[in-house]
């Protein structure tokens, strides 16, 4: 299953952005990725039906802001990002989604200047134990996903991420790996896929510079060889930036166009993930 997230061409999806479901369908996806930012701003109805009519799989990005961090050492902060993913999860169960992915533990871009602590893990474990609930009553899986070290200091390595979700000891609870992000943190992408194994639920297929896939120096090979040989089953989302959606590119720190439009990134990374990746 192949599919595209909506960062691609917007920063925040809303009700006005609900025309991009049936353009992914016209580019040949068969997953959206929604990401899951202005929650009041989404009509839940609304959104189930274009994915129903388009016969579009659906998961969910979880976007995750400073109130929204699982780790937080303020109690208050921590209420509200379980309230969030908690809604996040609930949503995506009303349009039959499958997995909400995305570092859901830490807010992207904190970095306090040094390595995570023990108490902050013992709080990142706490929570998905709590959201591990909600997702199995909702029937969604969390999956994870380890950043590289200029976007979060808490959760770099597919190693580490086996440990987090190991300690939670839930089945609803996963990897995401990012391929532009392993190819910053890991040694080699084949050992960090084959270290997720079965853990793994999801995948973003990017360029070493966030580009259209197959355009860069990704070793797609060993990829795709890891995947296959862990029996990976979830969809193949590519998540890119350009530099038009400004809040994207300035949180992505994007200052240069990467291709010629999303739609190119969208179109020519498909072609390349369908040439090649057929478990």
């Amino acid at each position: 299953m192949f599919g595209v997230n909506l960062f691609l061409w917007t920063a925040a999806y809303t009700d006005s952005e609900a025309h991009l479901i049936p353009m992914v369908k016209k580019l040949g996806f068969d997953c959206v990725e929604i990401p899951l930012d202005l929650l009041d701003a989404i009509s839940v109805e609304r959104t189930k039906t274009l994915l129903e009519e388009n016969g579009l799989a659906v998961t969910g990005c979880a976007v995750v802001g400073e109130r929204r961090d699982l780790v937080s050492d303020s109690a208050e902060i921590r209420k509200e990002a379980l309230a969030y993913f908690t809604r996040c999860l609930q949503m995506l169960s009303a349009w039959g989604g499958t997995v909400l992915c995305g570092p859901c533990y830490s807010a992207v871009g904190k970095l306090t200047g040094e390595a995570r602590t023990v108490e902050e893990w013992k709080r990142a474990v706490a929570g998905l134990k709590e959201l591990a609930k909600v997702a199995e009553d909702c029937n969604v899986k969390i999956a994870v996903e380890p950043l590289n070290r200029f976007e979060t200091y808490f959760l770099n390595t597919a190693e580490d991420a086996v440990r987090l979700v190991e300690e939670v000891g839930s089945p609803y609870v996963g990897i995401h790996l990012d391929t532009f992000h392993m190819n910053i943190e890991e040694k080699s992408l084949y050992q960090a896929i084959k270290v997720a194994g079965k853990y793994l639920f999801h995948v973003h297929t990017c360029e070493n510079d966030r580009g259209t896939p197959g355009e860069g120096h990704v070793e797609w090979d060993e990829v795709f060889q890891a995947l296959r040989e862990v029996n990976y089953q979830g969809a193949l989302v590519i998540e890119s930036f350009v530099p038009g959606v400004k809040e994207i590119a300035r949180a992505a720190s994007i200052w240069r166009p990467l291709a010629p439009s999303s739609e190119y990134i969208a179109q020519k990374g498909l072609e390349f993930l369908k040439k090649h990746w057929n478990p």
